[in-house]
């Protein structure tokens, strides 16, 4: 269940309320007139179906709600009523199957954003790859997988191709691009750094690497991976079952492959830097039409259910 909280023009509020009675999935109505402040209103708020979410923020925006006055939305962890069960049972669909594609065009825009916190995260996600790199070391690529960011933009990138929003794909398209060359050139600068104090050698690098010379030897089955990690993290995300984002994080060579050519171009060795890069843009570009196709899915998928509330 979600918990619709808006602040409602009194002049409006009639019709907000004939709006939200009339639709299949709501419940608990609660009406506080004169409440709000900023701005000036009454304070409505009721219980809805996941399933009907998305038709009615459809519908409140249409009647100017996010501009007169204010539509907030949030996750019920646990709701005990007979009368939020018999909600979800009226409403089409299942749950876990619905999009939310307002809160999932919000937290991909939150997510997409080049930002010092998001450069930070994906520049010490690639220099823990780099020591993984030269130790030839898994638990520390494995490690790095996890710290990185980059999932943000990737699915930013595929929701604003779906929704068509050339804003949303500019703004993911510059903290994707930009934040891995931020991350590469600070770890070739870290590389330099680590070979001058001895903790980096090119023998390590150049040397055999059983457990993570794939990193640079891009094939195939890179694509499929990454392919299916994207549907998986959209998936997740569409659902709200973020954690499997960890599992989708640490199936994917992106920060590792990055790490690599940081450090492979760090000592010349440019075949393993273009091998790592390819190895990169493949998998970057399987996530991003994972996503994509995925989510056109869901869409046509849920279009038979209807995009509008369903009148009771």
């Amino acid at each position: 269940m979600l918990h619709l909280r808006l602040i409602v023009p009194a002049d409006r509020t009639d019709e907000v309320l004939q709006l939200l009675e009339k639709t299949v999935g709501t419940t608990h109505l609660v009406v506080l007139s004169g409440a709000a402040r900023d701005p000036r209103g009454d304070v409505v708020m009721c219980d809805v179906a996941r399933e009907a979410g998305d038709g009615l923020l459809a519908r409140l925006r249409e009647m100017g709600l996010d501009r007169t006055g204010s539509i907030a939305l949030e996750h019920i962890d646990l709701s005990l009523s007979r009368r939020a069960d018999r909600a979800e049972d009226e409403a089409p669909g299942e749950g876990a199957d619905a999009v939310l594609w307002e809160s999932l065009t919000d937290a991909t825009h939150e997510e997409s954003t080049l930002s010092a916190t998001y450069l930070a995260f994906l520049t010490l996600a690639t220099m823990i790859a780099a020591c993984g790199v030269v130790l030839d070391n898994a638990i520390l690529i494995v490690g790095a997988m996890a710290v990185g960011p980059e999932f943000g933009p990737l699915a930013g990138i595929s929701t604003a191709l779906v929704r068509r929003a050339p804003r949303l794909a500019w703004r993911s398209l510059v903290a994707l691009i930009g934040g891995f060359a931020v991350a590469m050139v600070l770890t070739c600068g870290f590389s330099y750094f680590m070979d001058a104090v001895g903790l980096f050698t090119e023998q390590k690098v150049e040397g055999p690497r059983p457990n993570t010379s794939f990193i640079w030897q891009p094939d195939w089955m890179s694509f499929v991976v990454a392919f299916l990690a994207g549907v998986a993290g959209t998936l997740s995300l569409t659902s709200a079952k973020s954690g499997a984002l960890v599992g989708v994080a640490i199936s994917v060579t992106t920060v590792p492959a990055a790490a690599n050519a940081a450090v492979a171009f760090a000592y010349g060795d440019y075949a393993q830097t273009w091998g790592s890069s390819t190895q990169l843009v493949l998998n970057l570009a399987g996530i991003v039409i994972a996503g994509t196709l995925t989510l056109v899915t869901q869409k046509l998928l849920w279009a038979r259910h209807g995009t509008l509330p369903v009148a009771r």
